[in-house]
Order: C-alpha cells, then sequence, then structure tokens
C-alpha cells in the first residue's frame, strides 16, 4: 500500500492532481475539497489509497489519514466503490458524515450524485457501527466570506429558506465552487444556487 506522497504539485485537474516524487509524476484523485488546497509549484503531502483492478491502478489522495479510513470504511457498504465513496465525501466531510449518519439523516445522504433512498439507508444500517463519534465539530463548514457563498445564501433567504438550511445548502454545493476554483474560473453563481436549490428540495 502506498501511504501517501510527498512532493510538487505538477498540475491540477478538476478531479486530480499530479504530484512529481523523485522525478516521477503521480496521478492522484481527490476531492474539490482536497485540491482546492494545493497550488501548482508548492511542495504537498497527501494521504493516498491504492486501488488495484485487473486493468488499472489508480492512486486517490486525502487531506488526511482520517479522510482516507473513512473512503475505505464506505466502500464496505453494498454498492459502493472507490468512485462513490469519494463522491460522498466530497459532500460531506468525515465528520459531517459521522453525523449524518448517527442522526439517520437521509435527506442529507442523498444529496450525494449516485446515492438515492435506498442507498443513503444501507449507508446508515452497515456504518452506524462502523465510522464511531464525530471528533471535531461536525457541522459542515460554509465558507463564509466568499462572495459566490454570500450571494447565495442571501438569494435563499430572500426566497423564504432559513438561515440554518440556506448554510446547508451552501455547504452543499460548496465542493462545486472550489472545482471551479481550481480549473481558474469564477464560480457561476446561478448555477450554484440552481443546485443549492435542489439540494434543499421542494419548499
Amino acid at each position: 500500500m502506498i501511504a501517501f506522497v510527498s512532493g510538487r504539485v505538477a498540475a491540477l485537474r478538476a478531479d486530480r492532481a499530479v504530484v512529481e516524487v523523485g522525478g516521477v509524476g503521480l496521478t492522484v484523485l481527490c476531492t474539490p475539497s482536497t485540491l482546492a488546497g494545493l497550488r501548482v509549484g508548492e511542495p504537498t503531502q497527501l494521504a493516498t489509497a491504492l486501488v488495484v483492478r485487473e486493468d488499472s491502478l489508480t492512486l486517490f489522495g486525502f487531506v488526511d489519514d482520517d479522510e482516507r479510513t473513512v473512503f475505505e470504511q464506505l466502500q464496505s457498504v453494498t454498492g459502493v466503490g472507490p468512485r462513490l465513496a469519494q463522491a460522498v465525501l466530497a459532500v460531506h466531510r468525515p465528520d459531517a458524515l459521522r453525523r449524518l449518519v448517527a442522526t439517520d439523516d437521509l435527506n442529507a445522504l442523498t444529496q450525494v450524485p449516485g446515492i438515492g433512498r435506498k442507498g443513503a439507508q444501507r449507508l446508515v444500517l452497515e456504518l452506524k457501527d462502523t465510522l464511531g463519534p464525530a471528533t471535531r465539530s461536525a457541522v459542515e463548514p460554509t465558507p463564509v466570506g466568499a462572495p459566490w457563498a454570500e450571494q447565495v445564501l442571501a438569494a435563499l433567504v430572500s426566497l423564504g429558506w432559513s438561515s440554518k438550511d440556506a448554510e446547508r445548502a451552501v455547504a452543499a454545493v460548496a465542493p462545486q465552487a472550489e472545482a471551479a476554483a481550481v480549473e481558474g474560473g469564477a464560480p457561476d453563481v446561478s448555477s450554484l444556487l440552481r443546485a443549492a436549490l435542489r439540494a434543499l428540495g421542494p419548499q
């Protein structure tokens, strides 16, 4: 197992980074929030998990060992492979996921692309005794101060949503905004607002 990679960030894409290690460029698949913390030309160290298939070797990267552990635990759930496990972590950070599983919050879990109602029920059933309690604040961080976040939050409140629900929706679409930032563009507020409304569902 490759426990971590440490080296210079050679390139960034929407869903991956290339890290130069000993003169070799390793492609590491990462969530948007992980990629948002990387800069081309700067050193980094990522915890990693190597997924071996008959026709491929895929390296997944994480900000820390806890995120990697949750990634591996997610794959113990029936029907969850590495790509879907990464999608879960792109929407819900580890401690937030622990809270959602502990409180049977199926609605929040179905915000993950590829996770339906039955999939969310399986996550709760099969992870409740595995993930353990949250170790830090279990509230999804809202990127306070980001112009797009303030605009989306204000728009949701003006449409009648509570501040708490609006903040939850902003946190849910933060990975989408971070992905745009990684690609060098400004987040599209209109698209983010539509995504936030889909995350909230009918009022």
